[in-house]
């Protein structure tokens, strides 16, 4: 890091490093006008350490900016222009199953790529040329450079540590470590302690100068603590969720900018379009939306929540350990009983896929919080006909099924004829409180004319960030071959 600056010439370098952020704001917003809304969102900070953001905030060093805008003005815009990128595609919002190293490598990646074809190559003619030699690679191995997608490649095709680190020193712009001091201090915040590991209350930022240059020790989690404690904020800094949906409708609205501009007269960022289509996408957790199928049901199980522990100690006081009133012995919970698996055996269905698919959807209702022991489930194939009905009652007999599965049609696709079948079962009392019907496709069909009287979701399988259209009374979830094979 640069030399420590008085506090006179520390005041002076904010303010000259902010007139320089805000004449890269302006300079992006005159070439990139789809921009704007993004840029707007940024709220410049200056703080001891490099750049970095957390979708709230630009965080800056004077003395760093100062540096770059010397070697060239073009060096802060396009550094601008990175972490923008990021907060569009949302990089910021990690996971606890994050492989953090590739995925910071990743979504670096990935807003490079997309940086070169806005015309922002980097300055430095050797870091562009190499740069362009190891996206090529990727892009002869990858049809989608998508932060997720690089990801998935890396972890499927493991590197060298040296490898990594040099791919690192190539495409790195800025510090993600901000990405995981707000996750913690979240989840610290929702778990009930306090978000920060002092007691000072900061309305917003304070940025603290008193720790060493060049601290950067990570503590046992592998979170950067120097640049936590060079930082404090209030809770609602870190409250991510609505800060998330801002960006998700930024992206939204980039997105149909950029489709209405490469109609008009062609567009030259084709893969930022392509990744748009797929961060919006509509896109959900399988294990969270198979509970929308789950009904209601009596379990023989105790109802701590109708107990009374007040009466029932009245009672053992007043009447010789007599008490009052007993807990429940039972008690609803939400798990599934009845429900509806149809399968697309068409021509394009292939045996794995559907293997998978099922293997994943059995390891989610045989959890004890998911399934009855005794249920109702119908596993049905068909392409432009019925082909098989399996009846499903308990775990074992689910078992057994996908150990014997063969799949029956190959023709072509009609959605039709499954939803005649189930009405017909009804008619004939084969359900007592059927919750829904899963149709799982991997493309198009023929839609009923008209709503079921059950819950309708169709489940489309697609690596190819292609959207589907479904009747209005049904729901649609879209997965890819990873989300299913990830068991």
């Amino acid at each position: 890091m640069p030399k420590e600056l008085s506090p006179e010439k520390r005041r002076r370098a904010d303010e000259l490093a902010l007139k320089i952020l805000n004449h890269s704001r302006n300079m992006l917003i005159m070439d990139l006008r789809f921009l704007e809304k993004a840029v707007g969102l940024l709220t410049p900070m200056p703080y001891d350490g490099t750049i970095c953001v957390d979708g709230r905030y630009y965080y800056f060093d004077s003395r760093y900016i100062l540096m770059r805008f010397q070697q060239s003005d073009k060096c802060v815009v396009r550094s601008y222009l990175h972490m923008i990128m990021h907060c569009v595609f949302r990089h910021f919002v990690v996971s606890h199953s994050i492989e953090r190293r590739l995925w910071d490598l990743a979504s670096d990646i990935a807003v490079e790529v997309m940086l070169g074809e806005l015309g922002y190559i980097d300055p430095d003619n050797r870091r562009a040329s190499e740069q362009s030699v190891e996206i090529g690679k990727l892009k002869g191995k990858l049809k989608y450079l998508t932060a997720e997608k690089i990801l998935d490649y890396f972890q499927q095709n493991p590197m060298t540590e040296k490898r990594i680190s040099a791919l690192e020193e190539l495409f790195a712009e800025d510090d993600h470590n901000v990405w995981y001091i707000t996750r913690r201090r979240r989840d610290r915040r929702k778990s009930g302690k306090n978000g920060s590991d002092d007691d000072g209350d900061a309305e917003t930022v304070i940025v603290q100068y008193e720790q060493n240059d060049g601290d950067t020790d990570d503590d046992e989690d592998g979170f950067n603590t120097s640049l936590e404690n060079r930082m404090r904020f209030s809770d609602d800094d870190y409250d991510n969720d609505e800060m998330e949906e801002q960006w998700k409708s930024v992206s939204q609205r980039i997105q149909t900018d950029l489709e209405t501009l490469s109609q008009k007269r062609g567009s030259k960022a084709g893969n930022l379009v392509q990744n748009l289509q797929a961060v919006n996408r509509e896109k959900y957790d399988y294990s969270e939306f198979l509970r929308k199928f789950a009904v209601y049901g009596e379990m023989m199980k105790t109802d701590e929540d109708s107990f009374d522990y007040n009466f029932y100690c009245y009672g053992l006081d007043q009447y010789e350990n007599v008490a009052i009133i007993e807990p429940l012995e039972y008690s609803d919970v939400k798990r599934v009983r009845e429900f509806v698996i149809a399968i697309d055996t068409s021509g394009s269905v292939q045996g794995k896929t559907v293997q998978a698919f099922l293997q994943k959807t059995y390891n989610i209702l045989k959890q004890q919080e998911s399934f009855f022991s005794k249920v109702n489930i119908h596993i049905i194939q068909c392409d432009a006909t019925v082909q098989e009905d399996a009846k499903i009652t308990t775990t074992d007999e689910f078992d057994e099924y996908l150990k014997s599965l063969e799949l029956r049609g190959f023709g072509g696709t009609d959605f039709r004829p499954v939803f005649r079948y189930v009405n017909k079962m009804i008619e004939n009392r084969e359900f007592e409180d059927l919750r829904g019907l899963i149709y799982f496709t991997d493309g198009c069909g023929t839609y009923p004319e008209n709503q079921p009287i059950y819950n309708t979701a169709f489940v489309f399988l697609d690596d190819e960030y292609n959207n589907y259209d479904v009747p209005v009374w049904a729901m649609k979830l879209i997965l890819e071959t990873s989300d299913i094979n990830n068991r």
